[in-house]
Parts: C-alpha cells; structure tokens; sequence
C-alpha cells in the first residue's frame, strides 16, 4: 500500500511512523485510518529487526487533533456504530502489536487523537501536548474505544469527568493522573520514546510480546464495554444535537444543543 498520510522511517530497528497531514492538524481521516491497518497489520510484521514503533504526528501544534469531522457528519445509527467500529479495530491492532508502541505526544491530543495516544503501550509527552475527549461538544461520545481505556488508564471518577465536561488537561496532569509516562521538553518527544524502545530492546522479544498480551487480556475480560461504546457511538449519530454540534464544530459557533 502507498501512503499518503503516514511518513515512515527506520532507525536502527525503530520505526518512527509520522501521521502527516499538518494543515489538518493531522486529523483522522478514513485514508490515514487504512494507512494505519496496512502498516500496524501487515507492513510493520515485515520489518526484520523491529524494536518498536514511535507514532507521532507532523508539526508542532498537534499529535492528532481528533477525528476528521467532515467524514462522519451524515452518519446514521448502523453507519455510527460500523464507523467506530472499524476504529476500534484499527486500534485493537497497536494495542496488541507484539513489539512496544510509544505515543511521542507532540501537541494536542484531542478526541480520536487522544484515543490512538491511548491505544499505544507507552506515552511521552512534549511540555505543550494537551489531552481532552471533547466528543460530548459534537453530541457525540468517543467511539475508538475512549470510554474504555480512559477508565483503564486513570480510573472511573476522573475519565467521568473528563468525558462528560469535555475538559482538555495539560501535560502535567496528564502525567499526574498517569494518562502519559513522561513529560518532556518540547521537541524531543521522539527521542525519549526510541530511549524507551532501546530499553526494552535488551531484554527477551518473546517474554515482551507476552507481557503486552497479557496485560491486555487483563482488560479485554469486559469486552462487553467496546460493544457497548459502538453502539452508543452509533445512536448518538442518529440524534439531531450530534447534527447541530458537527455543524457548529465546522462554522465554528457554539452549539445549541436540545436533547434531541
């Protein structure tokens, strides 16, 4: 597969994978959602002498500012939930890569961006990367399987709070809550991320693998959750405040939500 929106490089058994699209603050879209499954399912297992992966994203405002609105706007109901549900299983694929996955967090971390951050092993953020799930703005809740890692990764009361306030936190508390591993100065979120890869290199590639499976059947166990969000994701696309928060989202005006 060609991509268009992923820049791939290898260094010394590290690929650093780059979502590319800075003009759009690197947003998800469904082409660089498929980049995503080609290299995390298929390219990624070819590479000989893989430590680890780093994903980041172009620029310095944004790791991935959330997902491409545009795209999901006229979903219904059926549509939502095949939409998120193609997501979570892209994201399903970096969770159980079998070498480590380290977020370098770059800038804003937002909605889908926040999700795929999460989605990764390990997370290293630059002083500036800001995380939030600000779906609840749209009428919309996070559909690639944000309601679920949130929880897993800083408990129940403040992933509540989070996702129904729609607040974005800083690095540092971000770091506090134990979102993110490290925070470090700006611009050397990359290097941090391949010194973790190093780190774990040394040490035995199957008992790796393992600990990573492992610590996800931990979780997988409620997978009743996933089903769950896909689900909700969908119904919220029927309703008429997910129509009025997208179109306000894109004439950037406030929302006017009814209940809808």
């Amino acid at each position: 597969m060609t991509y268009e929106n992923l820049q791939i490089s290898l260094e010394d058994g590290i690929a650093v994978v780059t979502i590319s699209r800075e003009k759009a603050l690197n947003a998800l879209n469904t082409q660089t959602m498929l980049e995503l499954r080609d290299f995390f399912g298929d390219a990624a297992l070819k590479i000989e002498g893989l430590k680890g992966v780093v994903l980041t994203g172009a620029g310095e405002k944004a790791f991935v500012a959330g997902a491409d609105i545009t795209e999901f706007r006229g979903l219904d109901s059926q549509q939502g939930a095949e939409f998120a549900r193609r997501g979570q299983n892209i994201f399903f694929l970096i969770e159980r890569f079998h070498k480590p996955v380290v977020a370098a967090v770059n800038g804003f971390a937002l909605g889908g961006g926040c999700e795929l951050a999460m989605a990764c092993h390990l997370r290293v953020a630059g002083e500036k990367a800001r995380f939030g799930q600000p779906e609840v703005n749209l009428g919309l809740i996070p559909g690639y399987g944000g309601t679920q890692r949130l929880v897993q990764l800083i408990g129940k009361t403040k992933a509540l709070e989070l996702l129904m306030t729609a607040e974005i936190i800083g690095a540092d508390e971000a770091r506090q809550l134990g979102l993110v591993n490290y925070v470090v100065p700006s611009g050397s979120e990359t290097a941090k991320a391949k010194e973790l890869i190093e780190k774990i290199a040394v040490k035995a590639p199957i008992a790796i693998a393992k600990v990573i499976e492992s610590v996800n059947a931990y979780f997988e166990a409620a997978h009743g959750g996933y089903v769950t969000e896909v689900n909700a994701f969908g119904d919220c696309c029927d309703t008429s405040d997910f129509q009025e928060g997208a179109a306000a989202f894109l004439e950037k005006r406030p929302a006017q939500f009814r209940g809808k």
